[in-house]
């Protein structure tokens, strides 16, 4: 064999060594890469999943624990005047824990004779504004959209699909209690409502 044979051979096998090498690298690199973006895809896949643990919590709540309807006081019975419907809060059975001042709800309470009273829901049954009663009219009327109501609770005039939402009421102990409940809204609310209703 020459020298050149040698040389080349010697040059051959160098390249195809340096050759190995890169190919050694780029597996290495390739792989580095692979582990680093399956590492993030985890990474990422755990954080959502921690992320929506509070959210799941928060949106199946009211099913896993449904509000419980509750007696709540509203006052003894000589603080109401027959015929009077005067607002009045009360604190809602069921707040978070959060709520503060959001926990104190309302509703429209008339007193119709000796331990007679009749309570109504503060909010339309439209779309939960608040309606205002006016003595003078002796109407039930919401701000927000038109809706009037008799002062039975009936609709009057305006979009509300159903009259106004009525709380049981009873006295004991000298002292007016309500019923609580949950207000719903809208259409489908009714529909729900009627069906609560017939049970």
């Amino acid at each position: 064999m020459s020298h050149v044979d040698t040389t080349e051979t010697a040059s051959g096998s160098g390249e195809a060594a340096a050759h190995d090498a890169r190919e050694t690298d780029s597996e290495a690199v390739l792989d580095r890469r692979r582990f680093l973006s399956r590492i993030s895809l985890w990474l990422s896949a755990l954080a959502g999943a921690i992320l929506s643990v509070p959210i799941l919590a928060y949106l199946l709540s009211p099913l896993l624990n449904p509000a419980q309807n509750a007696w709540r006081q509203l006052g003894s019975v000589d603080t109401f005047k027959v015929g009077d419907t005067v607002a009045v809060a009360y604190d809602d059975p069921s707040p978070l824990p959060w709520a503060g001042q959001t926990a104190r709800t309302s509703l429209w309470l008339r007193r119709t004779g000796q331990n007679d009273f009749t309570a109504f829901a503060l909010n339309c049954t439209h779309l939960g504004c608040p309606v205002n009663w006016r003595p003078e009219a002796e109407l039930f009327l919401c701000p927000c959209h038109g809706g009037v109501y008799y002062a039975d609770g009936q609709v009057a005039a305006g979009p509300p699909p159903r009259p106004l939402v009525r709380y049981q009421v009873r006295v004991n102990n000298n002292q007016v209690e309500i019923l609580t409940q949950p207000i719903s809204f809208g259409e489908a609310a009714g529909v729900v409502q009627a069906a609560a209703g017939q049970e």
